[in-house]
Order: structure tokens, then sequence, then C-alpha cells
């Protein structure tokens, strides 16, 4: 049992340290509850060099930077909705992680259902144009009376 336990083991020591976060320790702030909230709303905003990780998960500098400037914001008394709402005019909504449906965002979030979709629709059109395109057409009268005669003298040859 050693001997499965021991490489998921290894395998979690090896991978944990790319899942920390890449706030440094001088960003932290001393206020706990300022830092849980500059935690939770790094963690909604994009970080926009990587675009897919968010600024508390981002080593990139302008993540460091975003981080940075939620904490100020935090410090000089800003809300949540208030740095956010600043972030989103300076930068657009593709700052947020989940941007909300708008109509300028309705692309965002009905694109891949569109390209499921779609996708869905040629497969099934080509699995039906192949499959029509291998269909035998059906026997003539003369055809079939011909196949059964060859089937009945083989039944006879073989006995």
């Amino acid at each position: 049992m050693r001997r499965l336990f021991a490489p998921a083991f290894v395998a979690l020591l090896i991978l944990a340290p790319l899942s920390a976060r890449a706030v440094e320790p001088d960003e932290i702030l001393a206020d706990r509850t300022l830092e849980a909230r500059a935690r939770a709303l790094s963690a909604e905003l994009r970080c926009m060099v990587c675009q897919n990780e968010s600024i508390d998960e981002s080593h990139a500098p302008l993540a460091r930077d975003l981080r940075l400037l939620v904490r100020e914001k935090l410090q000089a008394g800003d809300s949540d909705a208030a740095i956010r709402d600043y972030l989103v005019r300076r930068y657009g909504d593709f700052i947020l992680l989940r941007p909300p449906l708008r109509a300028g965002t309705l692309a965002l979030w009905g694109a891949p259902a569109a390209i499921l979709l779609l996708g869905g629709a040629f497969v099934f059109l080509h699995l039906r144009r192949r499959a029509a395109v291998t269909a035998a057409p059906p026997l003539s009268a003369a055809e079939t009376q011909e196949l059964q005669s060859l089937l009945e003298r083989d039944e006879r040859d073989r006995a």
C-alpha cells in the first residue's frame, strides 16, 4: 500500500509550489480584513498579460502592479465595487474573469455554445452524407432473382 502512496505524495510535493499564489510578502497588508478583501478581489480580476490567470495567481509584472493598486485603493477606503468599477473603466470588462452578461459581452458568453452547436451540426451532416454515399442502391427484381439462384446453386454444390 505504501508503494502506491509514495509516488502520489512525491507528485503532490513537486506540484504544490505551482499552485501557490504570486502575492509577494512585501505586498501583504498588515490588516487581515483588508488583505482578505484584496485576495478576494484579486481572484476575480484577469491578468492582462497571462489572460487565463487571475492577478492573484500571475507572476507577471503587470499583475503585481494591479495587486498593489487594489491594495492602495482598499487602504484609501474604496469599496470593492468601486475598485472593480475603476478597473473596468480602465481596462474594460475583459479584466473580469467572469464578465457580466450584457449586449457587449453576449459574444463571450454565447460563443462556446454556438461553436458547440455548429460543430455538432457539422458532424451530424457529415456522418449523414457519408452514410448516404456508402449505402448501396436496392437490387432490382432481376438482380434479386439472380442472387437467389446463385445462393441455391451454392447450397446444392455444398451438399
